[in-house]
């Protein structure tokens, strides 16, 4: 059976005005949710490779957590359940009078799931450098915070470059479950188009066209950092 394809639905009013809506809220939230995942996460890595034992056990509980936990869970918690547990003022304010709830809890539950990836990572960075480095950066006086501002993380942050970049396509892909609670994003904005014309083929090509481009922006962003930043005589580097 042949399908008859009608490109021209998408350009009609108002579907195309839904596509880029959902584009823009797409990248709304995964924009939001990924500064969110850098300040925790960079925060949590770091903190997992403390001296510090209590530091370093609260941060692991957390990675473990919200990285086991699936993020689809994660967002109905924090959308049903969290305004239930709460004090009543707030949950009721959480419930009626926040502005745009839906894209609050989208970005906060996706930030902070993708926050314990991003963990991993700095973890992984920080640990890849040599032992010998930190030991001489404590032979020449300095302290525990000097150590990590002057010598491991900046060495940390250009050797994660790479795995920062998948993790940050994965957040666009991962915003697509903010629909399950109601935020018309750029896959919900397509389901919609779908129900409305029929031609559910169109709609979701479309959407996965947008996604695909939305990856070969990134990835070549991320692949000029990559080479920016390389270290030689690392892995990757020239």
């Amino acid at each position: 059976m042949n399908y008859n394809w009608n490109w021209g639905v998408l350009f009609e009013e108002p579907y195309l005005e839904w596509l880029i809506s959902g584009v823009q809220w797409t990248f709304a939230v995964a924009l939001a949710a990924w500064v969110i995942a850098l300040v925790v996460g960079v925060t949590v890595g770091v903190g997992r490779t403390l001296p510090s034992r209590p530091i370093a056990l609260i941060c692991t509980v957390y990675v473990e957590l919200f990285r086991n936990v699936p993020l689809l869970v994660q967002m109905f918690l924090w959308y049903f359940v969290v305004p239930e547990i709460v004090p009543e003022d707030v949950g009721r304010w959480m419930k009626r009078d926040m502005p745009n709830p839906e894209y609050v809890t989208a970005v906060v539950a996706l930030g902070l799931y993708t926050a314990s990836r991003v963990a991993e990572q700095v973890r992984a960075g920080v640990q890849s450098v040599g032992s010998g480095l930190t030991s001489a950066a404590y032979a020449n006086g300095l302290s525990v915070a000097q150590t990590y501002r002057y010598v491991l993380l900046p060495i940390a942050f250009r050797l994660i470059v790479p795995p920062l970049t998948s993790e940050f396509l994965t957040i666009f892909k991962n915003s697509s479950l903010a629909l399950t609670i109601g935020l018309l994003e750029l896959t919900a904005q397509s389901q919609q188009i779908a129900e409305y014309t029929f031609q559910g083929f169109e709609a979701f090509t479309a959407a996965t066209v947008i996604y695909v481009c939305i990856a070969l922006l990134a990835t070549v962003a991320a692949q000029a950092i990559e080479k920016h930043t390389r270290i030689p005589g690392y892995v990757g580097g020239a």
